[in-house]
């Protein structure tokens, strides 16, 4: 019998649990200690990211789950002689301009996009499987829960489509709501004034898969605070920032809003460092004179355009 049929006999687990579950068991190397991963992670976020970002009263306590998290995920594999995969290839988040995180919340249809490599190079979870796409629901973030003076307003991380919106909502019904697809642009379009940065994100434990696009603050967010650590659990939107110098006044709101600190005022003119720029476009949002704008980047991972993609999934379907 499945966990999924066992658990159906006991009226306290969650509907949501069993759907998570279910989906789980069409993954046939998805094992036992994968959908606990995933339950741990899904129901009780705020202590996973908590102890990870070592802000939750109990990390010390917590020490021989991290040890064991290490083990089975090293946060830096070229230390050790594991032939595992490392943290990154478990859990990542790609950088999006704000055109296109809409575009991703817009989806109206579901859909499934396999092994992107292309556009995510890790070694791990990098598919798009959207069950639902208009099941969104809005959750706190445990980021900027865990801060003692964080980021406002709390309500920005966007878990989208199913098992995940559902399981979110049954298991933290004061920390999330539902909401609609228009009302989850209008706070990517708000936290995109604030300066904050779109990352769409993956993990293994979450069927493998991308489940909810949250937006960052290099003061709060864990993962981008890992990445200042080299743990590279971020990667590039395929875009790099250029600068017009013709209209470039020099008044540093780009530098200010930059959350890779990838832009300074030199001689007046905005300068980026190609090599710390994600691509996000945060710092064109905030240009008055429209001076920035976004270009493809040589020896980046492709875009995540989602238009795109269905085109060419569709196009390769179509051909085969």
């Amino acid at each position: 019998m499945s966990l999924s049929k066992f658990f159906k006999f006991f009226p306290w687990v969650k509907p949501s649990t069993v759907a998570f579950l279910e989906e789980a068991e069409k993954l046939p190397h998805f094992g036992w200690l994968e959908k606990l991963h995933g339950y741990i992670y899904g129901r009780f976020c705020y202590f996973y990211i908590g102890v990870g970002i070592g802000k939750h009263p109990l990390t010390k306590l917590a020490a021989p789950l991290v040890w064991l998290m290490d083990k089975l995920y090293p946060l830096h594999p070229e230390e050790t002689t594991s032939s595992h995969f490392s943290w990154a290839d478990s859990y990542h988040g790609k950088a999006v301009p704000l055109d296109e995180a809409v575009k991703l919340i817009q989806v109206n249809r579901n859909i499934e996009l396999h092994n992107l490599e292309h556009v995510l190079p890790y070694n791990n979870a990098k598919d798009i499987v959207l069950q639902h796409p208009d099941h969104i629901a809005v959750l706190d973030c445990p980021c900027r829960a865990l801060r003692e003076h964080p980021c406002l307003p709390m309500d920005v991380c966007l878990i989208i489509g199913e098992p995940f919106a559902s399981f979110i909502r049954e298991h933290h019904p004061d920390k999330s709501r539902w909401i609609t697809a228009e009302e989850a642009v209008e706070i990517l379009k708000a936290e995109d004034k604030r300066g904050h940065v779109h990352h769409v994100f993956f993990k293994e434990a979450m069927l493998e898969r991308f489940y909810a696009i949250c937006n960052c603050c290099s003061c709060c967010c864990g993962a981008m605070q890992a990445q200042r650590n080299g743990i590279e659990m971020l990667c590039s939107s395929g875009f790099i920032a250029q600068i017009n110098t013709e209209e470039c006044v020099g008044c540093g709101m780009c530098e200010k809003h930059c959350q890779f600190h990838a832009i300074q005022i030199i001689e007046k003119k905005a300068v980026v460092d190609t090599a710390k720029c994600m691509g996000c476009g945060v710092c064109q949002g905030q240009c008055a004179k429209q001076a920035i704008s976004l270009a493809r980047a040589d020896g980046k991972p492709e875009p995540l355009e989602i238009e795109k993609l269905l085109e060419q999934a569709s196009s390769s379907s179509q051909h085969a």
